[in-house]
């Protein structure tokens, strides 16, 4: 590992050292929980070890018990801008099949391994890194920099809002916000064999539905055709046979045209002139897997299932919990009523449990967008940096608020394996991945202004 940095500043073994750390502690929120509880505040007595020089000469303030928001002054506050992570991760079901042990954070075969290493604790200790290194350096960023980090993200916690908050009441409007969201993502896209730095640009509104049906209940030995969960698995079956209507956003259009110097020759024309076979196009992301077709349409999946309390009860109510991911374009409104016409039936209620609208689009041909590129260009020279809508939520859509300019981009790279693990098992970071991030993070701060 490269050692080459300030006295007194993190080494690369004390990086990895901090994340480490940091995955160890299992700060798991739970929707409807206050996360303030030992997991959270380990976290932040962690985080002060880990990160001396940013909790003595960074203004800090406590959000909703443990987020953390760092006001780092610059030498002016004309364009101030937000730099956001998470510390709050999910939970692990038992019966997973994790490699190594989802909280150990041991490093293997040059990955840490472990939940939130991708999301998003990796993200974390490398910016936190990156701006210990530049004050152990004595640097002063050319404008005011906003550390957020949240810490129930994963439950649309309100840490969130309440920084947005806090700096309305400030007066602070950030020239630009950088989240969490796109990736270095390999394999990203069918013919192009070079990596994606997908940068969100907007992302699909994250909307939970829950279904209910009221039955008679009784005794399993006299049971009546269509009771309460007959009726709730027709109407899943209807709703999982469903597509939603799809379409091209604006950014993904962005997106194809700036990928197809790079895709296979025969796909080059096509991608060229996406407006003229957007059709054809839609069709061929629809079929190259979810990944994929999720860029098209609104998505609708069963998460949560409840019936009856024993197995010789029927259940007088069936609940199945739906969560919705609406895309740009889309409301919520119109998809709640979509669904209500594809499943047909009276008896079926559809209550909306938690609602987000999309959101706005953020502007690509712009200067704060650029800089993102161009440092981008820096740390992963080998990628092509392109908007693109996220598919997850994210902290960041409660800053479009206050700022037009709210980016999705975290500087780590992720096979497919690997996006397919936040959330599910096996969560890793490589090692090298991690310290290219920092140095992403390093740069992105000396280049502002």
């Amino acid at each position: 590992m490269i050692n080459d940095v300030a006295p007194g500043a993190p080494t690369d073994d004390d990086a990895v050292a901090a994340l480490v750390a940091l995955v160890r502690i299992p700060t798991v929120s739970v929707g409807g929980e206050p996360s303030t509880g030992v997991p959270f505040t380990d976290f932040l007595a962690e985080h002060a070890r880990r990160f001396p020089l940013m909790h003595a000469r960074l203004d800090l303030t406590l959000l909703e018990g443990t987020a953390m928001l760092f006001h780092w002054r610059g030498a002016s506050s004309e364009r101030p801008v937000v730099l956001m992570a998470h510390l709050d991760v999910v939970g692990v079901e038992e019966a997973d099949p994790w490699r190594h042990p989802a909280f150990s954070a041991e490093i293997s075969d040059g990955e840490i391994w472990g939940r939130g290493t991708l999301d998003d604790k990796g993200s974390l200790a490398a910016l936190c890194v990156a701006v210990e290194r530049l004050l152990a350096r004595g640097v002063t960023p050319a404008q005011d920099v906003w550390l957020s980090f949240g810490n129930g993200e994963e439950v649309s916690g309100a840490a969130a809002s309440a920084a947005v908050e806090q700096l309305r009441t400030t007066g602070v409007r950030p020239w630009f916000v950088l989240d969490e969201g796109g990736a270095v993502a390999a394999r990203a896209f069918p013919g192009v064999s070079r990596p994606l730095a997908v940068i969100g640009v907007a992302e699909k509104g994250t909307t939970t539905v829950e279904l209910t049906v009221a039955g008679r209940g009784g005794h399993s030995s006299t049971p009546a055709r269509g009771d309460a969960v007959a009726r709730l698995a027709r109407a899943i079956v209807r709703l999982d046979r469903y597509s939603f209507p799809a379409s091209l956003p604006a950014p993904t259009i962005e997106m194809l045209t700036r990928l197809a110097p790079h895709a296979a020759p025969a796909m080059r024309p096509v991608l060229s002139r996406t407006g003229r076979f957007g059709g054809a196009i839609t069709k061929a992301l629809q079929a190259a897997g979810p990944e994929s077709a999720a860029m098209t349409r609104t998505t609708a999946v069963v998460t949560t299932l409840a019936g009856s309390p024993g197995h010789n009860v029927l259940a007088s109510v069936a609940r199945a919990g739906v969560n919705l991911r609406i895309m740009v374009g889309d409301t919520v409104a119109g998809t709640v009523e979509r669904i209500r016409r594809v499943i047909g039936d009276d008896r079926v209620r559809i209550t909306v449990i938690d609602a987000n609208e999309p959101s706005p689009i953020s502007p690509w041909d712009d200067d704060a967008f650029r800089l993102i590129e161009t440092v981008i260009a820096g740390s992963h020279p080998d990628a092509i940096p392109t908007p693109y809508v996220m598919m997850g939520g994210t902290d960041a859509r409660f800053f479009t608020t206050i700022c037009p300019r709210v980016y999705r981009f975290a500087p780590l790279r992720m096979s497919k394996e690997q996006r397919a693990s936040i959330h599910a098992y096996d969560e890793r970071v490589g090692v090298r991945d991690y310290l290219d991030g920092i140095g992403f993070y390093v740069d992105l701060i000396e280049r502002i202004g």
